[in-house]
């Protein structure tokens, strides 16, 4: 196994004059199937083009980005695994001094708006160059008019910013890999493919027209009613083409591109990933993601739980891909083969632990349903949740050669496994005796009801309910462990009142004195953020209390936690 080149010495050893596409990450390179430039990068190769990284680059020189030439194709541009803006700064926001995805966990290498930064540099030092695509999470969530909490604004697609020529939203294999086959084979309609946003001087023809940016920041309304119609276009079966306009011009969204099956996502995972940080990047100092993720699994991709809070519906999609149990069994065959692998697998799940193997057929078939949510107010009936093969999978995981464990660090939707009527107790009791190390991780937000429901969670009713279960069955095991909980403060329609009913639910019935309380980043493209921006509920259009205050935000998260 053998890492994509980031030095020039490593393309003379290739035998590459000039790399058809080369990457561009605020990330360091690891070679991981958790780091999007590495995926993308190994899933090009694998279909024959020869793909170069250049991993957090200098934006105040030359030296780095121009180390490997000019490519043949295309640019590749990404913020990375995480906003830049999210990276970079706490929802108070005050910079942060250590980042997790770069050498010596110093956070001194990540540019704030880092697509517009790296975009515009590889500008500066090439002149009329190959195309610039951006993707990546940055990238797809700012891809139309977005709420920047930063600049306390609402700003323009980053494609207009950044001056870039294509944007690539979702999970970008396909179409990544289709804009590479057109450009090779020199044919310039790459900007019409599916999951494809570029700007145009016209509007599209038979595509839904948005509320322009300039609607959309001068009456609020308008920018609720432009976010709803993009959320709801955002089903590969059902969505249809949107347009934007933004000055004299037009940013045109085409419709999503189809969600990968389990057989292309199984081939991406079982790409030849060396799970290591490159020699290049590794000599400047030890990165603290390896830890989490070099003995990680991604079992499926997508959710479909919907939190209003949550970005992974926009981006990852509401459709629940699983991938085949032989892939994750020799996927963590060859993690047992590593040579620092100490025989435990860290995590095996996706954004949602327990939605591998569940999906609507329905939904599967004609699209996402517009107007309700497979999991709120509650689970869907026709949403048929069964925890067996999550159970099977486990367990044939747990008896690999060279595996002493496998820990579901994931979030698990407690209130799926209830609305299990035939497997609760066995998963539950499967999860408390072998994957879980002394705590179990649950983020029920919060527990009043009015901000429970502005959040899109389940009620708290079942919360109690999963604590009961997962107590008796650790007593049943002869373990010790306990239910940890995430918690958020400041959530548009929390107040100081509700933070204390709060206090008193979690003292008196999880009898805990909360630690992991954040305060609520308005990140872009969110229901929340929506509500954060223009202080009213989006699905009734009514007023509600939005806390803005820095000391009032910190007042409330101490409120629960003293």
């Amino acid at each position: 196994m053998d890492f994509l080149p980031t030095t020039k010495e490593e393309l003379i050893k290739l035998k590459i004059d000039r790399p058809d596409i080369i990457i561009v990450t605020g990330d360091t390179y690891i070679d991981s199937p958790f780091i999007g430039a590495a995926v993308i990068g190994r899933y090009l190769r694998s279909k024959g083009f020869t793909v170069a990284i250049i991993a957090q680059p200098d934006i105040n020189g030359p030296d780095d980005i121009t180390r490997l030439g000019e490519p043949n194709l295309f640019w590749g541009v990404t913020g990375g695994s995480i906003d830049s803006m999210v990276a970079n700064y706490t929802p108070m926001k005050k910079f942060r001094n250590s980042d997790d995805l770069t050498p010596g966990g110093v956070n001194n290498k990540r540019p704030d708006r880092a697509v517009i930064a790296y975009t515009n540099l590889i500008r500066r030092f090439f002149k009329n160059t190959r195309p610039i695509v951006l993707g990546g999470i940055e990238a797809s969530l700012r891809r139309v008019t977005h709420y920047d909490f930063w600049s306390d604004s609402l700003r323009r697609s980053v494609l207009f910013d950044s001056k870039a020529d294509l944007l690539v939203y979702g999970m970008g294999e396909n179409a990544v890999l289709e804009i590479a086959w057109k450009i090779k084979e020199g044919r310039d309609d790459y900007k019409y493919l599916r999951g494809v946003c570029y700007i145009s001087k016209t509007p599209a023809a038979g595509y839904i027209e948005l509320p322009s940016h300039e609607q959309c920041v001068s009456d609020k309304l308008k920018f609720i009613e432009m976010f709803d119609i993009f959320y709801k276009n955002n089903d590969p079966i059902t969505a249809k083409g949107l347009f934007e306009k933004t000055g004299d011009r037009y940013l045109i969204h085409n419709p999503p591109a189809p969600v990968l099956t389990s057989e292309e996502l199984d081939e991406i995972y079982e790409l030849d990933f060396t799970r290591k940080v490159h020699p290049y990047y590794k000599k400047m100092g030890a990165v603290a993601a390896s830890n989490t993720i070099d003995f990680s699994i991604t079992t499926h991709r997508g959710c479909y739980g919907e939190c209003n809070f949550c970005a992974i519906a926009v981006h990852q999609g509401r459709t629940v891909v699983s991938r085949g149990a032989d892939s994750i069994i020799r996927e963590a065959q060859k993690i047992t083969r590593m040579d620092n692998f100490k025989g435990y697998i860290t995590d095996a799940g996706g954004a949602t632990a327990n939605m591998y193997a569940i999906e609507c057929e329905k939904k599967i078939k004609s699209g996402a349903c517009k107007d309700k949510r497979c999991l709120y107010p509650k689970a869907c009936r026709s949403l048929e949740i069964s925890h067996k093969k999550q159970i099977e999978l486990l367990k044939k995981l747990g008896k690999i050669e060279g595996v002493k464990k496998v820990f579901v660090a994931s979030g698990i939707r407690y209130d799926m496994v209830l609305s299990d009527e035939k497997y609760c107790e066995e998963y539950i009791d499967e999860i408390a005796r072998h994957h879980v190390s002394g705590q179990l991780k649950l983020a029920p937000e919060h527990t009043v009801s009015a901000v429970v429901e502005l959040m899109g969670k389940p009620s708290i009713d079942c919360l109690a309910a999963f604590r009961q279960k997962f107590e008796t069955a650790s007593k049943k095991a002869g373990k010790n462990q306990f239910l940890t909980y995430y918690l958020i403060a400041a959530h548009p329609g929390c107040t100081d009142k509700d933070m204390l009913n709060m206090k008193k639910f979690v003292s008196k019935e999880l009898k805990i004195n909360p630690e992991q309380v954040q305060i609520f980043t308005p990140t872009p493209s969110t229901y929340s953020s929506l509500m954060y921006y223009t202080e009213i509920n989006p699905f009734t259009k009514r007023e509600i209390f939005v806390e803005k205050g820095d000391g009032a935000k910190l007042r409330q998260k101490k409120i629960i936690t003293g």
